[in-house]
């Protein structure tokens, strides 16, 4: 994993295959070699593939990306945040998991969903104009 990588939530993912030109442009200012994928979010768009032609384009469009896979940390970790998180902020599985990741890899988190995950301690957040704009 090269440092300073981001890792970047479902939702990043989504806008670039649907070709959201914002997204696109805000992953070239990252660096493509730098973004990195949870195998959470490699299974929620695996999950929401329309068919069979939607899932191998997903497939081939995440061979560029570094996966990281659940671990005993990561596990522990995103246990802990569902304890605290769940109830008062309504944290669900992926998203637990995906912050857990991310914290664990000492990664900021790139996510249009900066409600859902900005109270969680130890998280930092990728940031960028349109991201906080948008969604604070």
């Amino acid at each position: 994993m090269e440092k300073g990588s981001v890792l970047v939530d479902t939702n990043i993912i989504i806008e670039v295959l649907k070709n959201n030109k914002d997204i696109i442009k805000q992953i070239d200012s990252i660096g493509i070699e730098r973004v990195v994928v949870s195998c959470i979010t490699v299974m929620e768009l695996y999950y929401g593939a329309l068919n069979n032609a939607d899932l191998r384009k997903i497939k081939k469009y995440l061979k560029a990306f570094e996966v990281i896979k659940i671990n005993h940390e990561i596990s522990k970790l995103a246990i802990d945040l569902i304890e605290k998180y769940s109830k008062g902020y309504n944290l669900n599985l992926p998203d637990a998991f995906i912050a857990a990741a991310s914290i664990i890899s000492g990664m900021k988190l790139f996510t249009l969903n900066v409600k859902d995950f900005r109270y969680i301690d130890g998280l930092e957040l990728w940031s960028s104009f349109f991201t906080l704009q948008e969604n604070i």
